[in-house]
């Protein structure tokens, strides 16, 4: 045994801290609060979400939308903005609506042709 003494740290401990950006599994799941208001499903399970790729801070997504003659598409492209730019580390976001390839219930998630089935629109 020392005779020194022990003498406690004045310093705060440090807790470890999130760095980094959302992946993009959690971006897709942060999607999944937007809902097509004419079909009572989630973008992300409609298949309307075509690509999402992040790059240091930079998040592109190409998405679609049932139809091109959607009369909300403004509005779900601003709230997919809304959403992914609420998440950690992701410094801008940039939304470009295609319609090529051209959206088809296949594209769906098996949640989502679930869900539909369910609704009896599949």
């Amino acid at each position: 045994m020392s005779d020194t003494p022990v003498t406690p740290s004045t310093e705060t401990p440090t807790l470890p801290v999130a760095s980094g950006t959302a992946t993009v599994d959690e971006m897709r799941e942060a999607m999944k609060e937007i809902f097509d208001p004419e079909i009572p499903i989630n973008i992300v399970d409609l298949g309307l979400i075509y690509k999402l790729e992040e790059t240091e801070g930079k998040v592109a997504v190409e998405m679609t939308l049932t139809s091109p003659h959607c009369p909300v598409a403004d509005q779900l492209k601003a709230r997919v903005n809304e959403v992914v730019t609420k998440q950690k580390g992701v410094t801008g976001v940039t939304v470009n609506m295609v319609f090529e390839p051209p959206w088809t219930k296949e594209k769906m998630t098996f949640e989502g042709k679930l869900q539909a089935s369910m609704l009896g629109i599949m």
